[in-house]
């Protein structure tokens, strides 16, 4: 299993060297602000060439989710990614989850002294594509200074664009019915909620990174949405599956949701 997802993956990702100066892909930290609480809201500005795409945590059928090492920080007890609402992009034929142009994700910084400034410092992995695929490593640093505590409005338009809550979306009812199969087990999702728009996505997530998710199948019935995925491990060991580590978003023309865990149906 580990092998035919890597060989998959490896079609689209090829190691090709960028000369000096080349970049399709900039990342700057956006200084934000501190809360009343004392997280630091700040941001991540990814700016892509024209045609060029990268990919949501969760990146679907094929591609590398941004990685963050934030261990060269000061002052910094922990960093929390808020991810925009992302596009479904095709690639060659093979449906992806991910970003075109610019984006904005927020970052909920939590510093270690709350009246201190934070800077941030570490590396960001990431998968870019256009005609080719490739893996880019980029240094980001930035000051977060606890001075400053007026919203910036770039960002809080980003975590504005974020997946709508279950509540929110008037989600009323999520149900899975988890069956063993052939290396692996399937995961039959039915949510009860209305529609979102257009050809509806629905990714699956578990919180078990070594679990590989397959696409999801959709199906809609008035207010039934029913999605249907595969999930094996990625060393082909016998697993079990946590309902309430289960996340779907649906996407769909007019808006996305986000929806944590499920009960047995």
């Amino acid at each position: 299993m580990t092998r035919c997802i890597l060989a998959f993956l490896l079609t689209f990702f090829v190691a090709l060297p960028l000369r000096a100066g080349e970049y399709v892909v900039e990342a700057r930290i956006l200084p934000g602000w501190r809360m009343a609480d004392g997280t630091h809201m700040a941001g991540l500005l990814l700016t892509l060439d024209p045609g060029w795409k990268t990919y949501w945590r969760a990146p679907g059928d094929a591609g590398i989710p941004p990685q963050f090492d934030w261990r060269g920080s000061r002052n910094l007890s922990g960093v929390h990614t808020l991810w925009p609402r992302p596009r479904v992009l095709d690639q060659g034929g093979v449906r992806t989850i991910g970003y075109k142009d610019q984006v904005i994700l927020p970052l909920a910084v939590k510093p270690s002294k709350t009246r201190g400034d934070v800077t941030l410092d570490g590396m960001l992995d990431m998968g870019v594509c256009s005609d080719v695929c490739v893996p880019v490593s980029l240094r980001v640093q930035g000051r977060l200074p606890a001075s400053v505590t007026r919203p910036d409005p770039s960002i809080a338009a980003a975590l504005a664009a974020r997946p709508h809550s279950a509540h929110e979306a008037g989600v009323s009812g999520v149900t899975c019915r988890i069956e063993p199969a052939k290396n692996g087990l399937t995961v039959t999702a039915r949510i009860t909620m209305p529609a979102t728009g257009g050809s509806e996505v629905v990714v699956i997530e578990t919180a078990n990174p070594e679990i590989w998710v397959a696409p999801a199948k959709t199906a809609r019935d008035g207010d039934l949405l029913t999605a249907r995925s595969f999930l094996a491990h990625v060393s082909g060991r016998p697993f079990a599956v946590n309902r309430s580590g289960l996340r779907f978003t649906v996407l769909g023309t007019n808006r996305a949701v986000d929806i944590k865990g499920c009960t047995h149906g």
